[in-house]
């Protein structure tokens, strides 16, 4: 042990002395008081800090329910499975400071013994170097002090014990409504019943898909932990870890209207833009849109058991084991219905999934602060799995707030499936809240290597992120000011900026190249050129590997030719930035004239001010017939949508004559496959080509507004260097 922790150790076990005293520890002999009282003079004891606060709240209160459960008990004891949260003893063994096995609580502690959690299950040698915390599902979270807090309030089960409980009675293999059964192979009663998650599951909510406290549904991804913003994402950054209270006024610096524990339930953050419960009301706090949720997933429950699993069921909170038949099928509960022996019993596997569900969402009372979207979206997919509606629900959030997402999930495993949640330096930048403050503080840059590889420099792989924060755009230091941002470097090494230049020459900052610093794409002609220097155009090389332009390359589309997002053919030209629309019809040429800023859909209102419609698919601006069908009646992206389709079926032609069956899926990494399903491995450069400007008009889709014209040259230009006829179409 180093001086350091020595000395660390030593203060706490001197103030535990104190503490131990102070808070009922053993009290000393008769014989040994009096010489204490002849022999020497008293030694008072030190005041105990934090000890008033300690003794008005939840773990002082003895006389309480968690502490009191077991008095009447034959024996009176606190049970091994139960007295590491409801006596400071147990959790004293279960860290092994007392002498015994660390990790396990080896004996019950007599009923009489559980008072409360005393400062010694906290302050002790064994929490001074705990640093991590095993979870119900097997999961292992580090996390410094808080896992003294997250030790209890973790639950007692998670989807890997639900799962178990449908292994363990046979119903595994079979149709997920097929009625569990009471009777076992020999024929001996069983008992398929409720898994309960316990009370307070508050860093399960907190954690969310990492520690799987919830039950989560096969090819559904989930919100990782909920990072709130810095300083208040921990237990003790928003609880006092003495007396438990939330610290409500340091939530209204930003809250406004925060003046109590009640008004939390009315936040709800520009983040939360869905009306998740679908009640039309989009300003309710998140507390509530949960509450909606709970409600639907409820009457689903109940239609399901009575339709399905063949008997009425109820729910009481108050009562164990909570789920009871409704014997007179009334939908409620009445008197004598909530009693053990009535508990519920014709569960199926689709039913205990989503009653599961339920019971995480009310036992966490503060879930609604705690990881909000990870409990919309247990109950969503609950209310879908037992055949509820959810067509006027809503699961995920805008994309740069949508934490369940590829966009931030991609890295939560490494290729042999261990947890990771690291996300690497060329994927920093845009995939995690603190990647662009972080850019722009360290003055990174792209470069686009002689190799053809785009790199950012300035950044260092870092954590996961569960979605942008306020903080991914909004200055913390000059709050609430914007980062100022005067140019964008894209791929190609091109420069712009949405200001424009000033009379010097020098670029004038704007917002909108805030957005644009991930809405560039990852390659330009640029890189593709230096990735096929001196190869021949229609010889086959082992040696090209597709290049992929990224999703959302909405910036290179907007400025065009300005930074060669697509592959711009030598010899043509190009249009450059779309300026859409002058001063008088409103300006509408920058990403927040047209976007939402948080919930970034489309201000489609804006439209009507210069067309006669708000869907802009509809819209056109010419009669001239770009494709050549003959229609100058449909939208530009009619236009745009045939010629893709036109250069896919070229590009089709040209890979079969020149190498071997190509196929395209857009969902699916490396995007271009062979007549084998495996990656696409017969490129020539003029394939190449055109296949990287493919994938550009389907990874930007919103291109037919953003720069239409230059969308359709690349396309055009593509069809005809593939030796495709272009006579039909007309090239902007």
């Amino acid at each position: 042990m180093n001086l350091k922790k020595f000395l660390v150790l030593l203060g706490v076990l001197v103030v535990l002395g104190a503490v131990l005293a102070a808070c009922g520890g053993t009290e000393p002999t008769e014989a040994i008081t009096e010489t204490a009282t002849e022999e020497a003079p008293a030694v008072p004891v030190p005041d105990t800090p934090y000890l008033a606060e300690w003794q008005g709240s939840g773990h002082a209160d003895v006389a309480s329910e968690p502490f009191r459960h077991w008095d009447g008990d034959d024996p009176a004891e606190v049970p091994t499975f139960c007295a590491k949260c409801h006596s400071t003893a147990g959790y004293q063994d279960f860290l092994g400071v007392d002498g015994s096995e660390a990790g396990t609580v080896d004996a019950a502690v007599p009923a009489a013994e559980a008072q409360g959690v005393q400062c010694a299950a906290c302050h002790n040698a064994g929490t001074i170097s705990k640093t991590t915390v095993v979870f119900p599902s097997g999961v292992e979270i580090t996390a410094g002090d808080d896992v003294r807090c997250m030790e209890c309030h973790q639950g007692r089960e998670s989807k890997v014990s639900v799962d178990a409980q449908i292994e363990k009675f046979g119903v595994a293999d079979k149709p997920d409504d097929t009625v569990a059964p009471i009777k076992d192979d020999q024929g001996n009663d069983v008992f398929f019943g409720f898994r309960n998650v316990h009370y307070y599951a508050a860093a399960a909510t907190l954690y969310g898909g990492m520690t799987h406290g919830g039950y989560e549904y096969e090819g559904m991804t989930y919100d990782a932990k909920n990072e709130h913003v810095e300083g208040y994402n921990t237990c003790t950054g928003c609880h006092d870890p003495h007396t438990l209270e939330v610290k409500v006024e340091q939530c209204a610096f930003c809250h406004e209207d925060v003046a109590s524990v009640d008004d939390l339930k009315n936040i709800r953050m520009v983040s939360s833009n869905p009306d998740y419960d679908g009640d039309g009301d989009v300003e309710e706090g998140m507390y509530y849109e949960i509450e909606g949720l709970q409600q639907a997933l409820y009457a689903e429950i109940q239609k399901y058991a009575a339709d399905t699993a063949g008997a009425a069921i109820v729910y009481e909170s108050a009562a164990y084991p909570y789920w009871f038949t409704d014997t007179n099928a009334n939908g409620t509960v009445d008197e004598g219905e909530a009693v053990f022996p009535n508990a519920y019993s014709t569960w199926t596997p689709r039913l205990l999934k989503a009653a599961y569900n339920y019971q995480v969402s009310l036992k966490d009372p503060g879930a609604f602060a705690h990881g909000n979207k990870y409990i919309v979206q247990l109950l969503f997919d609950s209310i879908a799995d037992i055949g509820g509606d959810t067509s006027a629900l809503a699961r995920t959030d805008a994309g740069h707030f949508a934490g369940d997402t590829l966009p931030f999930r991609d890295w939560d495993f490494d290729d042999k499936g261990n947890p990771n949640y690291i996300v690497p330096f060329g994927c920093v930048k845009c995939h995690t809240a603190e990647g662009v403050p972080t850019f722009l503080k360290s003055g990174g840059s792209v470069v686009v290597t002689g190799t053809g590889t785009t790199v950012t420099t300035g950044l260092t792989s870092a954590p996961s992120s569960n979605g942008f924060q306020c903080s991914t755009c909004h200055n913390e230091e000059a709050w609430p000011e914007r980062y100022t941002v005067a140019s964008v470097t894209f791929p190609s090494g091109k420069t712009v900026s949405f200001g424009g230049k000033d009379a010097d020459g020098k670029f004038i900052a704007d917002d909108s190249n805030l957005c644009i610093l991930c809405h560039m794409g990852r390659e330009s002609t640029t890189s593709v050129n230096n990735a096929l220097r001196g190869k021949d155009a229609d010889a086959v090389d082992p040696g090209i590997r597709f290049k992929n332009i990224h999703y959302f390359a909405a910036g290179a589309t907007i400025f065009g030719g300005e930074t060669l997002g697509a592959y711009q053919y030598e010899g043509k030209e190009y249009v450059g930035q779309n300026m859409h629309a002058d001063e008088a019809a409103g300006k509408l040429n920058k990403c927040a004239d047209c976007h939402d800023v948080h919930a970034l859909e489309p201000k489609v209102e804006a439209c009507e001010t210069c067309h006669d419609t708000t869907d802009p698919t509809a819209i056109r601006e010419t009669d001239v017939d770009y494709d050549g069908d003959g229609d100058v009646t449909e939208g530009i992206k009619g236009e745009i949508d045939t010629l893709a389709e036109a250069l896919y079926a070229q590009i089709q032609t040209y890979a079969a004559a020149n190498g071997g069956e190509l196929k395209y899926d857009g969902h699916a990494y490396p995007y271009f496959f062979g007549a084998d399903g495996k990656a696409y491995a017969a490129w020539t450069p003029r394939l190449l080509r055109a296949a990287f400007n493919y994938q550009y008009s389907q990874k930007d889709p919103g291109a037919y507004v953003h720069n239409p014209k230059y969308i359709i040259q690349i396309l055009i230009d593509s069809i005809e260097d593939l030796g495709g006829s272009v006579s039909a179409y007309t090239r902007p």
